[in-house]
């Protein structure tokens, strides 16, 4: 199958209420046109330095930032990331809503949660998320809002353990909905599941989805 027919297939599997990002991080630009012109408009990079060109290829295209991000990276995409999945602190978010500030523009951001055994992937543990989320100096910052949350599990053939970490993230996803929160963050976007392991994170309640090799194939 090509671009066009893994999109509208996965259109077809997808649940109204669960939005695809697609993932196009090492993609060249002619593929996402191929994704375009099948309807699909949200592209996650995870390379400040790759996204920015692309951006620029083609403007009309949603981009969200999914991979780490450093805070001297942060004003090359201020000006038109459409979602930052990955805030995994304080100083990044204050960072984001300065640059922000600087061009009149709010951008919207994710909290990425800690769920995974692997401890080389970055995130806040849920106390930490409550803290930032529920601190007062985070209601003073005019120029983010905080959509939800992020989270990647453990890369493992395992259901057991996917299913049980997704599910961490969603009763803080729901514990958090129930909280009084500043008017400037708002539990509305859950994002998690890949190409490996999306069914199970949208059974565990995620409604967004990021997926590259499903849609273009194994990265070369």
């Amino acid at each position: 199958m090509n671009v066009k027919e893994r999109i509208k297939q996965l259109r077809q599997e997808l649940p109204t209420h669960v939005k695809l990002v697609a993932v196009s991080k090492t993609q060249p630009v002619e593929s996402i046109r191929q994704a375009m012109e099948a309807g699909q408009h949200a592209f996650g990079e995870n390379r400040v330095q790759e996204l920015v060109p692309k951006f620029n290829a083609l403007p009309q295209a949603q981009w969200h930032m999914i991979g780490h991000l450093q805070t001297n990276k942060v004003k090359y995409i201020v000006p038109f990331v459409d979602l930052i999945h990955a805030v995994d602190s304080l100083r990044l978010l204050l960072e984001i809503n300065r640059q922000a500030q600087r061009i009149n523009r709010v951008v919207n951001c994710l909290l990425q949660v800690h769920i995974a055994q692997e401890e080389t992937k970055f995130g806040l543990t849920a106390d930490e998320v409550v803290q930032l989320v529920t601190q007062p100096d985070v209601a003073l910052l005019t120029h983010v809002c905080i959509k939800g949350l992020m989270g990647m599990a453990t890369f493992t053939d395992d259901e057991k353990i996917i299913r049980q970490e997704f599910r961490t993230l969603y009763n803080l996803f729901n514990a958090l909905k129930r909280q009084k929160l500043p008017p400037n963050a708002g539990m509305e976007i859950l994002s998690m599941g890949m190409s490996h392991d999306y069914r199970i994170a949208i059974e565990e309640g995620s409604n967004m989805v990021r997926i590259g090799s499903a849609i273009f194939g194994k990265r070369k």
